[in-house]
């Protein structure tokens, strides 16, 4: 028997096989939960519903999240087929790219509340429709950075957003306790994803954190999908409101030997 055997979980920003969510979403499965997608555009279903049919996905919804009737009827479409939600996987980031570079005090105030709302305050909006469904309890998560606590060159307006990500995180997971939903982030070391893509400087940040994390490693999506699939699961089942990172520790670094990473780099 699996961990989720019997469990639904709905994951929003699968984009194609690069995506932290579809690393998400296979470990899920493989642990016997029947998985729901949801993607941000149309044209992104070419790319994704080869993706869920490869694990027997069988509820595919186009959902922006800045569209309340389209979110709307993402929940809709799971309580019409399934009756219940257990799981939840908001993997959604966005900023304009003119906010991901450049000085962070001449960041456009459109640009910094864009990235907010898309990636931070959509969490909210999804927790209010996936409540009535979590009538057994259930399992909210989002994908978080270290840039929220530390800077890190050009993410500006992501780091923002993802800041008041994991604000979110503690009072959706006070409010929610009552119901038996946990709420937690999970922060990712630096994965090469679509959105990253559009993060200046991102490869060189890539060689930086394997040479400077404690492990010399970087971190996977599947990584990622395992602490998902331990967090979606009873194992998990008095955790909420925390940030878990997983990034081969790279986080808790301060100062790093610079002839050694030279070394390593060269």
């Amino acid at each position: 028997m699996g961990l989720l055997d019997g469990k639904i979980a709905l994951i929003f920003g699968v984009a194609n096989k690069n995506s932290i969510g579809w690393g998400i979403a296979q470990a899920l499965r493989r642990e016997g939960a029947t998985i729901v997608l949801s993607y941000a555009m149309d044209k992104l279903e070419r790319r994704v519903r080869p993706l869920g049919e490869s694990i027997g996905c069988e509820l595919f919804i186009q959902a922006d999240l800045r569209d309340a009737e389209e979110m709307d009827a993402v929940f809709a479409a799971v309580r019409d087929k399934y009756g219940v939600l257990d799981v939840l996987a908001h993997s959604v980031a966005f900023a304009e790219r003119d906010a991901l570079g450049g000085r962070f005090v001449d960041m456009r105030r459109e640009a910094l509340l864009s990235a907010i709302d898309v990636s931070a305050v959509s969490l909210i909006e999804l927790t209010r429709r996936a409540e009535p469904l979590m009538t057994n309890g259930g399992s909210i998560m989002s994908l978080t950075y270290n840039a929220s606590r530390k800077v890190i060159p050009n993410y500006n307006a992501m780091a923002i957003a993802k800041a008041a990500l994991e604000a979110i995180t503690m009072y959706l997971a006070a409010d929610m306790g009552r119901s038996k939903i946990r709420v937690n982030a999970i922060s990712a070391g630096a994965i090469k994803t679509l959105s990253a893509g559009g993060i200046r400087g991102f490869r060189d940040l890539l060689k930086y954190a394997e040479v400077t994390s404690p492990m010399n490693e970087l971190v996977s999506q599947d990584d990622v999908g395992d602490l998902a699939l331990f967090l979606a699961s009873d194992l998990a089942r008095r955790i909420t409101g925390e940030v878990i990172y997983v990034d081969a520790g790279y986080n808790i670094m301060g100062y790093t030997d610079v002839e050694r990473l030279m070394e390593q780099v060269e």
